[in-house]
């Protein structure tokens, strides 16, 4: 079954910016675009990079390593050297903090 967990306040992630959490040992990255807030396993298929050090470019991630690029939303790799997408978490705002079902 499902858990939510609450991973940070929203004051702490402004928009354009991602950041590590973690969840039972879990790495996560969670990002702001624009006050719509993802969540993605935070490391890259590749080579293992952390994708929540990657920059912003729209509702995509982009590898610090390599370049690769991720979709937030979906996970899928846009642009290679990833052959393989990543996992997305749904993320719910309570009272002024971020959640993450796990």
């Amino acid at each position: 079954m499902p858990t939510c967990v609450k991973v940070a306040q929203i004051a702490e992630l402004p928009s354009g910016e991602g950041k590590l959490v973690e969840i039972d040992q879990k790495r996560i990255a969670l990002f702001n675009v624009g006050g719509k807030y993802y969540a993605v396993d935070d490391v890259c298929p590749h080579r293992g990079a952390p994708l929540s050090e990657g920059e912003l470019n729209g509702e995509a991630v982009v590898c610090p390593w390599h370049g690769a690029i991720f979709e937030l939303a979906t996970g899928e790799v846009r642009r290679f050297p990833a052959a393989a997408g990543v996992g997305t978490y749904e993320v719910r705002l309570e009272g002024g903090e971020i959640a993450i079902v796990v």
